[in-house]
């Protein structure tokens, strides 16, 4: 459609447009779409951890609780790429801001799945999604801030 677009009005071909600029054209999104993924991943991040929390009683269910929560983390985490993208989501990540509340983060959403299931170690998985919630929050916080 967009071709069709820039025919009729007499602009340049893709082809002699860079292939970058052709990339970010067809992978472009707008906002009302930007803004509907990021609600439904952020509260499909929410309803996996909120799961995971309530299959924490089941027998066996720490593995399913730390599967689950570190799941919702990520999607919640990953849902504001939706907002501003995710090479920009990246670099405010690793600013000096917020490095070490990202590098906690992501070293407990690996160590909780290595306790479960590598090391069976099903109090240090609870203490590594405890602290997957902290550093989650002060990274959130930080956005905030800053």
């Amino acid at each position: 459609m967009d071709k069709l677009r820039r025919v009729l009005s007499g602009q340049e071909d893709n082809e002699e447009r860079g292939l970058t600029d052709q990339v970010l054209d067809a992978s472009s999104l707008s906002y009302s779409t930007r803004l509907k993924w990021f609600v439904i991943c952020f509260a499909g991040g929410i309803l996996c951890s909120i799961l995971g929390s309530a299959l924490l009683f089941l027998p066996n269910g720490i593995k399913l609780f730390a599967v689950f929560y570190t799941i919702g983390n990520v999607a919640a985490l990953s849902s504001t790429c939706f907002l501003m993208g995710p090479l920009r989501q990246l670099k405010r990540m690793f600013e000096p801001t917020r490095l070490i509340a990202t590098i906690v983060m992501l070293l407990c959403l690996v160590l909780t799945l290595c306790a479960v299931f590598w090391w069976g170690k099903k109090g240090l998985a609870i203490i590594f999604c405890i602290l997957q919630f902290l550093a989650m929050t002060c990274f959130l916080v930080s956005f905030l801030i800053a």
